[in-house]
């Protein structure tokens, strides 16, 4: 029995404030957890060399090669070297150099070589004064190319 013969039955409506909220808060939601990378990339200039800088080696003020092996024994101008701290090791560099004031720290360390070696090598040179202090690689092209 229907009693309600004389009002007009109302149409069915999709109600979208609820609807609204939903996606606003979910849109809230990612802003809020997403991280941006603002440094993804590093942009970095590495230094270029070219053959008539390679002419120029006999230009260079004196050097100190310093090699460090993969168990960590150390050469100073291919010659072998022992010692008990740093401070060793600097007077070793400052023989090596020979009353020069500030010669060229070049390390040779091998890829295997321990970082805390190689800082043993830049202490000592920072102990002794020598500021110049610098690094060999070896190139790509060196490794399939041996000579």
């Amino acid at each position: 029995m229907n009693f309600q013969r004389g009002q007009k039955k109302e149409e069915p409506e999709i109600n979208l404030v609820p609807m609204i909220d939903v996606l606003l808060v979910i849109l809230i939601f990612l802003v809020i957890t997403t991280t941006y990378s603002k440094y993804a990339d590093l942009e970095i200039t590495l230094p270029e060399t070219t053959t008539t800088e390679a002419d120029k080696q006999s230009e260079r003020p004196h050097t100190i090669d310093v090699t460090v092996s993969a168990t960590g024994n150390y050469t100073i101008n291919q010659v072998p070297i022992t010692f008990s701290n740093t401070e060793g090791l600097r007077n070793e560099l400052q023989s090596a150099a020979k009353n020069e004031k500030n010669p060229v720290i070049i390390i040779t360390a091998d890829a295997k070589a321990t970082h805390q070696s190689v800082i043993t090598v830049m202490e000592a040179a920072r102990l002794a004064g020598y500021n110049q202090v610098t690094f060999t690689t070896e190139t790509t092209e060196a490794k399939n190319n041996p000579k």
